[in-house]
C-alpha cells in the first residue's frame, strides 16, 4: 500500500543543498514542504505546473504540519509551506517568516471510518461509546491537526470523556490511516481525502462541520526563500480552475 510505505518518510524532512538555486538543467529549484494529507494530489499538481513552468522544478517534502512549520522557525531552506489549518501557519507569522499573505486554496472534512472487514455504522458521535469497539485512532491532538480536529468533534459532542480511554494516539502523519487499513485498529478519525485514496476503509460518519474549526489548507512563502517570484507562481496556480479540479478529484473541495 503506497500511503502505509509513505507515512515513515514523513517523520524526517529532507532538505537538499540546492533547493534554491539554478540546477544543471537551469530550471530552478523550489522546495515545497507540504501536509501529509497533500501527498497524492501533489504529484499531480506538481506535473502539471512543471509543464505550464518549464524553468521550475518543485521538490516535494511532507510532513505533520506542526512539525514542518517547527522545522521552518529553526532555519530549514523551505520556499513554499502548505499547511492544514492555522495553527501552524500563525506560529510562522509570529515570527515574521512570511513573505507573502496567507492563501487558503481548499478545504476537507473530517470523517470516521473503519476497515472494510469491520463495517460499523453510525447516526451522530453521540453513539460513538456504545461502539462495540475497544480502540479508536485519533492522531494526536497536539501535533496532528486531524486529531485536534478530533478532538474538537468529540468535545462539542460531549462524549470526550466516554471515549478518551479508547482512543489510541498516533504521532506520524498518516499513521492512523495505516492503522485502520491494516486492521490494527476497526475504526478512527481520518480526512475525506484519504478515504477517497483508501481501499482498505469503509466511511462510517461524517463529521459535522459545526462541531469543529475549518480545516481549511493554506499556503505562504517563506521569507527564507531565495526563489520568491518563483514561488509566488506556485501560489497563483493553486488558485487556477485546473488546480481546483486536481483538488476536487482527490477529494478536497476549493
Amino acid at each position: 500500500m503506497r500511503y502505509l510505505s509513505l507515512i515513515f518518510l514523513t517523520t524526517t524532512l529532507i532538505i537538499t543543498s540546492g533547493c534554491t538555486s539554478q540546477d544543471d538543467t537551469d530550471k530552478t529549484k523550489v522546495l515545497i514542504s507540504a501536509s501529509v494529507s497533500l501527498s497524492d494530489v501533489m504529484a499531480e499538481l506538481r506535473d502539471t505546473f512543471e509543464e505550464k513552468h518549464p524553468d521550475i522544478a518543485l521538490s516535494l517534502h511532507y510532513g505533520a504540519s506542526d512539525k514542518l512549520a517547527k522545522q521552518i522557525s529553526k532555519g530549514d531552506p523551505v520556499d513554499v509551506f502548505l499547511s492544514v489549518g492555522e495553527k501552524s501557519i500563525v506560529q510562522l507569522r509570529e515570527q515574521d517568516l512570511l513573505a507573502t499573505k496567507t492563501r487558503t486554496f481548499a478545504t476537507n472534512r473530517l470523517i470516521l471510518a473503519s476497515n472494510k472487514q469491520q463495517p460499523f455504522s453510525l447516526s451522530s458521535l453521540h453513539q460513538l461509546p456504545e461502539l462495540d469497539t475497544k480502540q479508536i485512532a485519533i492522531g494526536s491532538p497536539e501535533s496532528i491537526p486531524a486529531g485536534r480536529y478530533a478532538k474538537q468533534a468529540l468535545k462539542s459532542s460531549g462524549v470526550w470523556d466516554a471515549t478518551k480511554n479508547k482512543l489510541v494516539h498516533t504521532d506520524v502523519g498518516g499513521q492512523t490511516l495505516s492503522y485502520i487499513e491494516s486492521g490494527k485498529i476497526d475504526i478512527g478519525f481520518v480526512y475525506r481525502s484519504d478515504f477517497k485514496r483508501s481501499e482498505f476503509i469503509s466511511d462510517v460518519l461524517a463529521i459535522d462541520e459545526d462541531l469543529h474549526d475549518p480545516i481549511t489548507y493554506s499556503a505562504i512563502v517563506t521569507t527564507s526563500s531565495n526563489v520568491k517570484e518563483k514561488a509566488k507562481a506556485f501560489l497563483s496556480f493553486l488558485q487556477t480552475d485546473t488546480a481546483r479540479s486536481i483538488l476536487k478529484k482527490y477529494g478536497f473541495e476549493t
